[in-house]
């Protein structure tokens, strides 16, 4: 493939005239879209089970450390981008099937194969400094998330339960996070950690509903495909567990009532987007999928709140 970015290129999933489309080098463009950095949802669903988790592990009367919360902010950003990249290498083929995706950069030529791997490396490189500011149990605690990290672009070949892996690997920053506080692991993390993979479940279940007939055509397996019409009451099971295990977290830490409050707001979010969402309709589907950020400040505010 060759590298093409003199002329203008789309991504057709990103939204119209965004940041990276207006001003970035053009030079840069191919490999910001590559990272996604022109869809940022993705980097605040990374981020948020993190910053739950060192808000969390803050002691009682203070805010959480805004160094960590920066340098967490950055190591999303860049695993984020990498993952992306890596999951574009995997699946380039696929993705030059599908509507949604054979305009994104390396299906449409604009970045080389070879090119996106030493850009994955690059982006590797400064996640891997982030993880080092850390103590050592925390940096062992990072370091265990990378197999998940590789094995999830493979898994839509395999099973239909892809999504259950993207939860795995999205949400280990609410145990990173806590282990960076804390230097240790405990059920609070836990709590944290198994909502964040059922609200994942949810989100990105939702999010493939967008692709299902191109899937099925092309033989991706998704939990939008094996769950089909029967999606809203599995996305009412899997919003409810990771309701119970988010307000758990906050009883555990003995967060004041103002947690509560804000845990029902974000309980009633979840409800919202089983009401309001049609299987059909890809832009619903988005739509709903991107107010998922709404659920990572709800609780985020609430943990902070609730700590006074």
């Amino acid at each position: 493939m060759s590298n093409n970015t003199d002329k203008p290129q789309i991504v057709a999933d990103a939204k119209h005239n965004n940041w990276v489309d207006r001003f970035a080098p053009n030079f840069a463009k191919p490999y910001l879209r590559l990272a996604r950095a022109d869809r940022p949802i993705g980097t605040w669903l990374l981020l948020w089970p993190c910053w739950w988790s060192i808000a969390l592990a803050a002691d009682k009367g203070s805010y959480p450390n805004w160094w960590f919360i920066a340098l967490f902010a950055l190591g999303a950003f860049t695993m984020r981008g990498a993952g992306c990249t890596l999951n574009d290498i995997a699946d380039r083929k696929f993705d030059g099937l599908v509507e949604r995706t054979r305009s994104r950069p390396i299906p449409s030529g604009q970045v080389s194969v070879l090119k996106a791997v030493i850009f994955m490396l690059f982006l590797s490189f400064i996640g891997l400094w982030v993880l080092t500011q850390f103590n050592t149990f925390a940096i062992f605690v990072g370091l265990a998330s990378i197999p998940i990290i590789i094995i999830y672009p493979f898994m839509k070949r395999i099973t239909y339960w892809p999504q259950l892996v993207l939860g795995l690997a999205f949400n280990w920053g609410a145990l990173l996070g806590w282990a960076a506080i804390k230097g240790e692991l405990s059920l609070p993390a836990y709590l944290l950690y198994i909502g964040g993979v059922f609200w994942t479940l949810g989100y990105d279940t939702i999010y493939a509903h967008q692709d299902k007939e191109d899937d099925a055509l092309i033989g991706v397996k998704s939990t939008a495909l094996k769950l089909g019409q029967h999606t809203k009451p599995w996305l009412l099971a899997f919003y409810t567990i990771a309701a119970v295990c988010f307000t758990a977290a906050g009883h555990e830490m003995r967060l004041s009532p103002i947690f509560l409050g804000a845990a029902s707001l974000m309980t009633l979010h979840m409800v919202w987007q089983i009401v309001v969402l049609d299987l059909n309709d890809s832009v619903r589907c988005l739509r709903v999928f991107k107010s998922n950020s709404m659920i990572g400040w709800l609780l985020f505010a609430g943990i902070i709140a609730g700590k006074f």
